[in-house]
């Protein structure tokens, strides 16, 4: 897929890897909906990607909610009159053991609720936006789908609402691939291992510093090697059903 004006759309876009994903994708010409819970959030983003000469605008919804999800892409293909790529990047932590327990007694479990706010912005989420993108695509002639999985898909310490979560947007992103290739839809994601986020930056050095030294390059990512990523496997046409690494080799 060339690029350059062709309307992309991204959940999750005011800060972290989203905001990153933008500005890669708008210095290759692509045109934004940017989207997040508050659209004010998003204009910082909106603004440095408009600043490279892109048309860029700031949405707000909720993409665990279906009714946000449907006026959402709507809205987003009525303002661009085109959508050719969907990425599904907004995710929420909400990190905790199964349990806690001290002499053999439980004392603590996953609360249900910090289970299922993970499940439907992360799965549902994903799931919704897929469902909307592919829609709109089929009828206006194909397009990709990108997910953002997660190298936890496999299973990660004291998360286990989020590591199934993203499991579960890989064995989507496989399945859909199969399904809308007959549409002209390709259907991938990438798999982050540690990024350089608002977030991880704000952890303490020491632990930072353990976290790098599990990783084979000696780092962790940053977030414009995902961007990096998002633009390669938007553009290359014959990329499909794949779940894309970018982990500087931790899961080998």
């Amino acid at each position: 897929m060339e690029l350059k004006g062709k309307t992309i759309l991204i959940t999750g876009a005011a800060r972290g890897l989203g905001a990153a994903m933008a500005k890669g994708l708008a210095a290759s010409g692509a045109d934004l909906a940017l989207v997040d819970l508050d659209a004010e959030a998003v204009e910082p983003t909106r603004a440095a990607c408009a600043a490279l000469g892109v048309a860029a605008r700031a949405y707000a919804a909720n993409v665990a909610d279906e009714n946000d999800v449907v006026g959402l892409y709507e809205r987003v293909v009525e303002d661009f009159e085109r959508l050719d790529g969907s990425i599904a990047n907004a995710g929420i932590l909400r990190d905790a053991l199964l349990i806690k327990a001290r002499d053999g007694k439980p004392i603590e479990k996953l609360p249900l609720a910090d289970w299922q706010a993970v499940i439907d912005v992360n799965l549902t989420g994903v799931f919704l936006c897929g469902r909307e993108a592919a829609a709109h695509m089929a009828r206006l002639g194909g397009g990709c789908i990108l997910n953002i999985s997660s190298l936890s898909r496999t299973g990660n310490f004291g998360q286990s609402n989020y590591s199934a979560a993203k499991a579960g947007v890989a064995a989507l992103t496989v399945t859909w691939a199969k399904e809308l290739a007959r549409h002209s839809i390709r259907v991938n994601a990438i798999a982050p291992g540690f990024i350089e986020t608002e977030m991880v930056a704000s952890m303490r050095a020491d632990i930072l510093q353990k976290m790098a030294a599990g990783i084979p390059v000696g780092r962790l990512g940053r977030p414009e090697e995902i961007a990096h990523t998002a633009v390669y496997v938007l553009e290359n046409d014959y990329v499909n059903g794949r779940v894309i690494e970018v982990d500087g080799g931790q899961r080998l």
